[in-house]
Parts: C-alpha cells; structure tokens; sequence
C-alpha cells in the first residue's frame, strides 16, 4: 500500500511539477549567473565566488529547508556587509581577505543554526520594520555609490560612508574613462527599457553576452575599460577556513547582523509566499537550513547568502513548485563553472555595476517614510535616524543605532504613560476624555482621572506628578476617582506610591478610589492589605457603578447627572 503511494506520489511529481521546476530553475540560472558575479565583485571577491556561492549553499538549502519558493544565493545588502566588515581588516581581493570572507560565513552560518536549534527565531521581531526600511534605504544608496568606480571607470578607496565616497569620486572626475562610462550608461538604460517593455526577457543576461561580444570585437580592454578577465574553470573546491581568535572577535558583531539581516530578509519574502500558495513556514527550520548553507558554503568558497527578493518572486511568477528549482539551477551553476567561465573574459566591470544599481534602486523607499511620518511620527524619526547614521557613519552601525534609538524612544514614551481626565457625555451615556468631548459634564467635587498604561517604577513619578496638576487648579474636589480599565499589571513601587497617593489625599479631605481594577492587580494590592487598609475602596467595579454606589454627582454649569436616579 504504502509502496504504491509512493510510485504513485513519484509519478505525479514528474508528471505535474518536475516541467514547472524546470521551467523555473532555468530562469533562475538566467538570474542568477549575472546577479552572482556582480554581487561577488561588490563584496570585493573574485567574481567567480560568486558563482560558487549559487552551487553548494543551494543544494544544503533545499534538503533541510520548509519553503518551497525560497530562492538563496549571494544577494546586494549581505555583499555590502560582507565588504564592510572586511575590508578594514584586510585588502579586497587579497588570500587574506578571501580567507576572512571564509571564516565570516562559517560564522554567519553558526550564528543561524544554534539560533534554529535553540528556537530563538522570534528574536528578529524585535527588529522594527522602521529600521529595517531606514537600513535597506540607505545601504541601496551605498552600494549604488560604491558602484561608480566602475561605472566611470576611476580607482575609489574602500568607503562606506557617503560622503567619503563622493568626495573622493569629486576629486577624480577628471580621470573617468568615457568609453567605460557609456558602457554603463547603455546598460542601464538597456535594463531599464527592457525590464518595462519585455519583463520576461532575461536582460541581465543579454546585456552581458552583448558587452562581451562589443568589447572582443573592438578590443575595447585597451582603451582601459576594466574586464572581469580569468575566471577559474571547474567546481568549487574544499578548502579549510583559517579561524583565529583575534579575527573571531573582530568579525563576530558583523557575522550576527548578517545572520539576523538575512534571517530577515529570507523569512518575510518565504513567508508572503507561503502564505500565497496555502502551506506554513517554519522559521526555526529556515534558520537552520541557512546556518547549514552558509557553513557547508564556506568549505566550498562560499561567502555568505541568504533568501532573494526578486529571485524567491520570479521563482514563485515562473511556476516553481518545491526546492527542486534550487537543485536544478545549482546544477546549472555548475555546468557553467564545468565549460563556460572562460565566455566571460571580456565582461566589463561597468556592466555588472549597472546590473547592481539597477537591481537596488527599488530598494530606496522615501515613500514608506512620509508613510510613517503621516501615521506615527515616531517611527518616522526612526527611519530618518537609522537612515542617516547608515550613510554617514557607516553601514555596520544603522542597524546597532537605529535599535537603540528605537529603544530610547520607546523607554520615554513608556515613561510618561496617557493620562485623560474623564466627564459624563449624555448624548453617549458614557465617559469619555474632555479634551476630545467638549459637551462632556464634570463636577467641582469628583475629578475622574483614566489610566491609559501598566504602571512601573519608570513611569509612577509621572502618573503622582499629573495628578498633582490636575488637583492644583480644582479647591473643592472631595473625590479623586482613577479609572484602571486601561493597566493591566503593576510593580512594588507602584503599588507603595499609590498606596502613599492615598494617604496623602485622605489628609487634605480628598478620598481617592480605584474603578476597574483587574483581578491580577487587585491580588497584587491585596497582598499588602488594601482590603483592610482602605475599607472605602470598590475597586473592582466598573466607573458608572462605583459613582453610584458612593452616590457621586457629576454636574457642569448648572447641569448634573444623578447617579442614584
């Protein structure tokens, strides 16, 4: 039975999807060849790691993996960081900085699975999007920027931050070589058209066949346009990474961000997916299947990678149905590695610049933040900081900054929880806030106060402060009513300074009581003997019970609401 069920599950898989797969892992090849060499140049690596980071990583992917679209490879922000965090330790495309591009992947890929195998995949939600859309802004900008060496063909330090690299571009504007410049204006002209008059067409990829054949043809490589040249022929082969303490400790914050970025950027593009084509996702899963990647990757001179927006959609837009697609275009990676790198001698560098800047720009999302600043300031300024630290002090800190800022934010807001005085609204026979219902009726002897906030040792000062204030202006108030519908948990402090609210009120003739008191609050109170205490106090009932039960009358020039009617 079982046997049968699966020759029969083996025949509709190559009856059904195999064709789709196909179809799929084809296009993605197509992707992936151009996208994978310029990515590899921009992380300041021989070109063809770039191919073998599209072999291995790919196969370890699709065994372990719970999506089924996802499509991995080197991608434009993980080479930007991988060139950030190595670049100060050694020279670009030297033995040693290869070999600590190595290590960092192994690093990257620990990081991921002991975080998949202890179950801390819910750790990137603490990430908020604000500066997540700040980041990926501004390092689209950087690595548009660090782009325009190539593209006017000059030499440009290794710079990460804007405006170091715009002054040195500034400084050697008049060395640009015309000939590479109009390569890559071409091309990126080339892409664009053709991505808005003929999407399905694989531009990259026919941009880099025509480039070649123009640059054999007219032996433009004399004129001093940069060509990719050599590319070693044949697989990937086994290599030990050379792991030092000293340079462990240098890599490790750059090789956790790079884990949770691309943590990141894999599980929201796998999960829209997912959530497209009905089946569920298993981020721990994920987060071990891309530790395994980039681990085994780095024996097979792999630099780090993790999931693609646009491949994971064209795979998904394609037809791909499993993770067959990934083993096909591996595959196909490999037959290229096997007899084709010598077609790419005379590939520019100026037009795998182009295929980076077209492949970013997207990335850029001013949009999002006066979307932000529209809904919720706060977020907005987060945006703008993590942004602005990205570009201007350096990539590896917008993210670090942009957290921190987003907690310091969130430490003052908490600290100064929303406190609204309340009157009676007829129309609606119910409380509301008076600054927002000017019909609303209060009273000279009652004040009505809403707690809108748990309250804590940060933030208790402020709620006896407002109190105060409110209390300050209103000589014949006999009752201080705190509305607690909206705190849902209390600490020691706050228990004790209300506790000396009460007593303080209680010896100017003011009786203070609580309305709305949760049940979890009331046993916390409780266990320092409110009950016995403050007979007085009902606070369990909600605001219109306990006025009427201690016969409060709310009344405004002239009008009142008796509560005992």
């Amino acid at each position: 039975m079982f046997k049968d069920k699966m020759e029969s599950l083996n025949t509709f898989y190559h009856q059904k999807l195999f064709r789709r797969d196909l179809l799929a892992g084809l296009t993605l090849f197509v992707m992936l060849i151009p996208q994978g060499l310029a990515y590899a140049m921009l992380a300041g690596l021989p070109p063809v790691m770039g191919l073998y980071a599209a072999t291995i990583p790919l196969f370890i992917y699709a065994l372990f993996s719970s999506s089924k679209h996802l499509s991995i490879g080197p991608v434009a922000i993980t080479s930007l960081l991988v060139f950030s965090g190595v670049s100060t330790l050694a020279e670009p495309g030297s033995g040693q900085y290869i070999s600590l591009v190595l290590m960092l992947a192994v690093m990257v890929g620990a990081v991921q699975l002991l975080l998949g195998i202890s179950k801390l995949g819910f750790i990137v939600k603490f990430i908020p999007h604000s500066v997540m859309n700040g980041y990926t802004s501004a390092a689209a900008i950087i690595i548009g920027l660090s782009q325009m060496n190539h593209l006017l063909g000059i030499q440009v330090g290794n710079h990460l931050q804007v405006h170091s690299i715009l002054i040195e571009i500034f400084e050697k504007i008049l060395d640009l070589n015309f000939v590479t410049l109009l390569i890559g204006i071409i091309s990126i002209l080339f892409l664009l058209i053709l991505k808005q008059k003929a999407p399905k067409l694989p531009g990259a990829l026919m941009i880099i066949a025509l480039s070649i054949l123009i640059v054999f043809f007219f032996q433009l490589d004399k004129s001093g346009v940069q060509i990719i040249g050599d590319i070693p022929q044949g697989f990937p082969q086994l290599v030990m990474p050379e792991f030092t303490l000293e340079a462990a400790k240098l890599l490790f914050p750059m090789a956790v961000t790079i884990a949770l970025l691309g943590f990141m950027e894999s599980l929201s593009i796998g999960k829209t997916i997912a959530k497209k084509e009905k089946y569920k996702l298993n981020p721990n899963k994920e987060l071990k299947a891309l530790g395994l990647s980039n681990m085994i990757g780095a024996f097979f001179q792999s630099f780090p990678v993790n999931g693609s927006f646009s491949r994971t959609a064209v795979n998904h837009q394609s037809g791909g149905a499993t993770q067959m697609t990934s083993v096909i275009t591996g595959a196909l990676v490999m037959v290229t590695l096997l007899f084709f790198t010598s077609f790419f001698y005379y590939l520019p560098n100026a037009v795998l610049a182009s295929i980076i800047l077209v492949a970013v720009y997207k990335l850029i999302d001013f949009k999002e933040m006066k979307h932000l600043f529209q809904v919720k300031p706060f977020e907005g300024w987060i945006w703008v900081t993590t942004f602005l630290v990205t570009l201007f002090v350096g990539i590896q800190w917008g993210i670090l900054i942009g957290a921190i800022f987003t907690l310091v934010l969130l430490l003052n807001r908490s600290s100064k929880p929303a406190i609204v005085e309340l009157g009676y609204v007829k129309r609606e026979k119910t409380f509301r806030n008076i600054k927002r219902y000017r019909e609303a009726i209060t009273s000279d002897e009652a004040v009505i106060l809403r707690i809108d906030a748990n309250l804590h040792f940060a933030n208790i000062s402020f709620v006896e402060e407002k109190v105060k204030e409110v209390l300050k202006t209103r000589k014949k108030v006999k009752w201080l009513i705190i509305d607690m519908s909206g705190v849902n948990d209390v600490d020691t402090v706050s228990v004790d300074t209300l506790e000396e609210m009460i007593n303080f009120y209680r010896s100017k003739g003011i009786v203070t009581l609580f309305a709305s008191m949760k049940g979890s609050i009331r046993d916390t109170v409780n266990k320092v003997h409110w009950d016995q205490k403050y007979k007085e106090q009902r606070n369990h009932l909600p605001l219109e019970q306990l006025l009427k039960d201690k016969g409060i009358r709310m009344e405004k020039q002239e009008e009142y609401l008796d509560w005992m009617i």
